[in-house]
């Protein structure tokens, strides 16, 4: 049985000038076509500023390849998925027949942009102040946890360093591809590791940096199988 949207609605501090938008946030298209994709949309735009806003006021030494790596670490699809769980956000949800057989209100994707509706529904009732606000309150304990110390290493550095602490064979990077003239060619590197068995690959204008976001992806990769 979903819950009453209203008790989440209060779990989550909010109150809404129209409470219309909280429900459509919480609308999957497989319920309805009046559904959350375009205030997903919105809320993952302000989720990105207000969250870049605020690493950068934190953090005012650090690069802007830290904070982006900073942002990343906090707006992904698993994070968010992790902060709908806290507050069993699935289970006011409104799914379509097929989606709930499937499990999808446990869905990392689903429940991601329900989560990021939710932004979006309050920047429209309330404006960008009132969303800042709530959207700080809620990351306020993954911003504390952050530090710079292993984010001022490049991904390829991380993702060694992973592999010798545990005593595996270092992450091995292969050409794949190399198009374009040559002073504008793009790269393709396919990187693999023995502790998964799926590759990732990177593209950039060298082959070093298509090797650090080959790098960057499986460093995802194994926070995710963590």
């Amino acid at each position: 049985m979903i819950k009453n949207a209203d008790e989440l609605r209060k779990k989550l501090g909010l109150v809404f000038k129209d409470p219309a938008l909280f429900k459509t946030a919480l609308t999957h298209r497989s319920f309805s076509s009046q559904n959350n994709e375009r205030l997903e949309f919105l809320g993952d735009s302000i989720l990105g500023f207000v969250i870049a806003k605020a690493l950068y006021n934190h953090f005012p030494d650090a690069s802007e390849g830290v904070l982006s790596r900073l942002r990343a670490s906090l707006v992904n699809e698993s994070s968010l998925a992790e902060l709908a769980r806290k507050h069993n956000l699935g289970e006011y949800l409104l799914l379509g027949s097929g989606e709930l057989k499937s499990g999808g209100f446990r869905r990392d994707s689903i429940l991601s942009d329900a989560l990021e509706a939710i932004m979006g529904a309050l920047y429209k009732d309330q404006g960008i102040d009132a969303c800042q606000e709530w959207i700080e309150k809620l990351f306020a304990e993954k911003l504390k946890g952050l530090s710079l110390e292993n984010w001022q290493k490049d991904p390829k550095t991380q993702l060694q360093e992973y592999m010798q602490a545990r005593r595996l064979d270092l992450p091995d990077y292969s050409l794949i591809t190399m198009s374009g003239l040559a002073h504008e060619q793009t790269f393709k590197v396919k990187c693999t590791i023995s502790l998964l068995p799926e590759s990732c690959f990177g593209a950039g204008v060298s082959r070093k940096k298509a090797e650090q976001a080959a790098a960057e992806k499986m460093l995802e990769l194994l926070k995710e199988k963590q």
